[in-house]
């Protein structure tokens, strides 16, 4: 394996868009909005104001970060976009999900609720697949995704996947090896797509 790090330009970031939410995801999703300004990295995010979502797209602007937020027009009453940065206002959570897909090179996934939990689902289900081979780093705080690698693991131990499947995803503790974690992923080939196994 190269020990070349990975070039990185744009990094999308799941997460929850509840202004609920515990006071330190709402403040690892500010530090990582900072930390991508400062490393000139561009946010990729889900478009919203609110939640972990705007704490961190607003820390990254406010950092001189580049900001790209896509969201469907019916949650923008709800979400509310952030007039300061850069946002594209889609169809539908389809065309959402896709261009945020396209923008980035790696994905950061961030305490969140269902719509997070559904994307980061898709984004493993796609790199099963073998449509994709970008990073995907979870930042488990405070233990936040430790119920969904159990999920993960027990899938493994079925022989539902191949074994090699753990190697699709990093986590992490601390928002500042997020990055790090990103760029020191190998660059592995496509996945067998499922079925092919069988056949051979």
């Amino acid at each position: 394996m190269s020990s070349k790090s990975r070039q990185l330009d744009s990094v999308c970031v799941y997460c929850a868009s509840s202004n609920a939410a515990a006071p330190e995801f709402l403040a690892a999703a500010d530090s990582l909005g900072t930390i991508l300004a400062r490393e000139g990295l561009r946010l990729v995010y889900g478009g919203g104001g609110v939640g972990l979502m705007g704490a961190c797209a607003k820390a990254a602007h406010a950092a001189g970060g580049r900001v790209l937020g896509i969201i469907p027009h019916f949650l923008t009453s709800h979400e509310r976009p952030l007039k300061t940065v850069e946002t594209i206002v889609v169809n539908s959570m389809h065309e959402r999900k896709m261009m945020m897909f396209e923008e980035a090179d790696a994905f950061a996934i961030l305490p969140g609720g269902i719509g997070t939990l559904e994307e980061v689902v898709e984004l493993l289900s796609w790199r099963r697949l073998g449509l994709h081979a970008k990073p995907i780093v979870f930042l488990n705080l405070n233990g936040f995704w430790a119920p969904m690698f159990e999920l993960l693991e027990h899938i493994l131990d079925q022989n539902l996947v191949p074994q090699e499947f753990r190697e699709c995803w990093r986590s992490v503790d601390k928002v500042e090896d997020l990055l790090p974690a990103m760029r020191d992923m190998p660059t592995l080939a496509f996945m067998t797509p499922p079925g092919v196994e069988e056949m051979t």
